[in-house]
């Protein structure tokens, strides 16, 4: 079902990468996981959701981002899937932010794309399926993403609150349906039905908000991408309008990449722990 293609030992735990046939995206998957060193069939371990950002694979945050010995040290697996399909008879884009690397975490209804790309049905469902009947890991879980990703964390954690303990993101696309690289991914992915847009936009579904998560965002003052795209206060402002209480740490002079990521990661993964290890009384 599933099969291993890398193994690294890495703070007393794995680092392991996965290939599998995925019955929702019609295609091959690769995903990794970081299984810390307490983890074992007699102690299973809770999990934490990283989803990547445009460009990006399983393997970025796995490698640039520094998670492994917060993860070690507190008992949490690390699940990194893919930011998309993939495959030579996957639907792709000439650019750099539509198709394969960009699948923005949506369930596609349009041509070409419905065939392959249902990454929410993805992340949501069949993913943490595999994992749990795979690896000794609980049903506890949390999500984080950065930018992209970010957004998929929002959008999932707000929409499925019953599913996951806490929510984070760092540099994350918040209102999706008000910003260019969102009005371009929708349009292909979801058509011209704007009511379908908001369904994947977090400023509106935090007005929404069934049960409230712990939410926590990154924001680097420096970021490229803070003005055109990310529309981080707007997030806010609906946030404060909904009465949903959200830490949002804003930190000068970090930029969008992975450098800012690494210098904050230990301080999300000791966050996400804090829910996921506060009604753990077991493995």
């Amino acid at each position: 079902m599933i099969e291993n293609i890398s193994s690294n030992k890495v703070c007393s735990g794995w680092h392991k990468q996965y290939n599998h046939q995925s019955s929702v995206l019609n295609c091959s998957m690769r995903f990794a996981i970081y299984l810390p060193p307490q983890a074992s069939e007699s102690h299973k371990v809770p999990v934490l959701y990283w989803l990547s950002g445009l460009t990006c694979s399983d393997e970025n945050f796995m490698q640039k981002a520094g998670a492994f010995k917060a993860a070690a040290e507190l008992g949490i697996a690390i699940v990194a899937p893919d930011t998309s399909p993939r495959g030579e008879e996957v639907a792709n884009d000439d650019a750099y932010d539509l198709g394969q690397g960009a699948g923005f975490y949506v369930n596609a209804t349009q041509e070409p794309w419905q065939q392959n790309y249902q990454m929410y049905d993805y992340i949501t469902a069949e993913l943490p399926a595999l994992i749990e009947a795979n690896f000794p890991v609980t049903t506890e879980k949390s999500i984080a993403g950065h930018s992209m990703g970010g957004h998929g964390a929002l959008v999932i954690g707000l929409r499925n609150p019953e599913q996951y303990k806490s929510i984070s993101a760092f540099s994350p696309i918040c209102n999706p349906t008000n910003c260019p690289w969102g009005v371009k991914a929708f349009t292909a992915y979801l058509g011209d039905d704007k009511s379908l847009w908001q369904q994947y936009d977090a400023t509106q579904l935090i007005a929404e908000h069934t049960l409230q998560l712990p939410l926590m965002i990154e924001q680097g003052l420096a970021d490229q991408f803070l003005a055109e795209q990310l529309n981080i206060e707007q997030f806010a402002e609906a946030a404060k309008k909904a009465n949903y209480p959200i830490a949002l740490n804003k930190q000068e002079g970090y930029d969008h990449s992975y450098f800012f990521i690494a210098s904050f990661i230990e301080k999300h993964i000791l966050f996400h722990s804090n829910a996921l290890l506060s009604n753990l009384s077991s493995g």
